[in-house]
């Protein structure tokens, strides 16, 4: 699945999101609305990860959904 079809189902990919990194509350699901760069910027902020880090877990997520 690519970004764009993330951010269209955003609303169904939260739970999937929520599954995988469980520090992320729902006003965080809220703000990220979809966008790939504020989903990075909220693993850096809630799991203190460096930006590589968090923008290959993401791709790694997207793959795999």
């Amino acid at each position: 699945m690519n970004w764009d079809q993330i951010k269209g189902n955003w609303t169904e990919m939260k739970g999937k999101v929520r599954a995988k990194w469980g520090d992320l509350n729902d006003d965080d699901l809220e703000k990220i609305e979809g966008n790939r760069e504020q989903l990075i910027g909220r693993l850096q902020q809630r799991y203190g990860m460096e930006k590589e880090r968090a923008e290959r877990e993401v791709s790694e997520w997207e793959t795999k959904h």
